[in-house]
């Protein structure tokens, strides 16, 4: 089992056809029906059995998947302990040494920024949300957190270095070596971005996640945060920052991850790479069981994020033959991290139901979501 569910995590999406529908698992109880009495929690079916929150495997082949179910507004932070691993620390990292970022290519003087220095710089970055761009059923969606972060903004880091001639593109590279071979990802751990999007994304290296110093697990002692983008680009354990040119070729990360970041091939360059940004996603959690006047009632809890801005109208249809309907007080204020929402459902009898959502704008960029990526199924034994 374990061996499915960590190829799984690295598994290629090959195209919108071939998406497989997802789901999640067990829960906690979400906010009060007036006058009802909380009865149980729904199981997604069709999901994997795959062990939650709970560390599995080693290296790039390293998982932790996070249990969604229990994510509520009041509690919307994933203790870092139960914030998802798409990759764990290699055997080869060794944290006793001084740690320093090199930063080269164009410079009138070389420059090396020590772990003191970082952490004296580094300041509140707020909430965020992560996904691995691989995310999918076989994991429950267990691949997206949030966590509370700081550190100090690619910007800076930049500025402080003296560039003999402006530079366009930036490729951040962290420590990526492992004893043994994996069976489910190429090690390499590096991303070219363009400056602008590191500016407009406001990217930052991570010293700190949710008031502590990262783990190794997570990426210590930094690790690179690019807020609204996919995972793979937020590179664990950085130890080097190089200015490059517009004929650079992508990484082997960058060429592993692009059917999952929804490129058109695999482009050789990196300027021919479109940004890995998370495009409005939305999807429930979990279904609960309520007694309300004596009558048995459902109450669907959810959750939505991604895009580039939050968008008026959420809908929820719960079979292909039934017409979308809004989302019951639907009011998405942020894209990151996620927003919650609540939908009351009265089943029309015992069967399976596919639960599946649809932004109102469709100007608004959405392929996975409307793809039926995100679809989550229930079944209702009750008349």
């Amino acid at each position: 089992m374990l061996k499915t569910a960590l190829a799984a995590g690295g598994a290629t999406l090959l195209g919108f056809g071939d998406l497989r529908l997802p789901a999640l698992g067990r829960g906690a109880r979400g906010d009060a029906v007036p006058q009802g009495r909380y009865l149980a929690l729904i199981e997604f079916v069709d999901e994997g059995l795959i062990p939650m929150e709970t560390p599995m495997g080693a290296g790039l082949d390293g998982r932790l998947y996070t249990d969604l179910s229990s994510v509520t507004p009041d509690h919307p932070t994933t203790p870092s302990e139960k914030f998802y691993l798409r990759t764990r620390a290699s055997e080869l990292l060794d944290d006793r040494k001084p740690w320093a970022i090199k930063v080269t290519g164009p410079l009138k003087r070389s420059l090396e920024i020590g772990m003191p220095a970082l952490r004296k710089m580094s300041k509140p970055a707020g909430s965020h949300l992560m996904e691995c761009s691989g995310n999918g059923r076989f994991a429950r969606f267990g691949m997206l957190s949030v966590a509370d972060w700081a550190g100090v903004h690619v910007s800076e880091i930049l500025e402080s270095a003296r560039i003999d001639k402006p530079a366009s593109r930036v490729l951040i590279s962290g420590f990526d070596r492992y004893p043994i071979p994996s069976s489910t990802s190429e090690p390499g751990a590096s991303w070219i971005f363009t400056v602008d999007d590191l500016n407009a994304s406001k990217a930052f290296f991570a010293t700190e996640m949710n008031g502590s110093s990262l783990t190794k697990d997570h990426g210590a002692p930094v690790r690179l945060v690019v807020p609204g983008w996919y995972g793979c680009t937020c590179i664990k354990w950085v130890n080097e920052i190089t200015l490059v040119g517009e004929d650079a070729a992508v990484t082997s990360q960058m060429e592993e991850f692009a059917a999952r970041t929804m490129q058109q091939g695999v482009p050789e360059l990196a300027r021919d790479y479109r940004p890995a940004v998370i495009e409005q996603a939305a999807m429930p959690v979990r279904v609960e069981k309520w007694l309300v006047d004596g009558k048995i009632a459902y109450r669907v809890h959810g959750i939505a994020w991604g895009g580039f801005r939050p968008v008026s109208g959420l809908e929820i249809r719960f079979n292909e033959a039934e017409d979308f309907v809004p989302v019951a007080g639907f009011n998405q204020t942020s894209n990151d991290p996620w927003s919650f929402w609540t939908h009351p459902w009265a089943p029309k009898g015992p069967g399976i139901y596919h639960i599946q959502l649809r932004v109102t704008d469709n100007s608004v960029p959405a392929r996975r979501l409307n793809a039926g990526y995100y679809v989550r199924s229930v079944e209702i034994t009750e008349s």
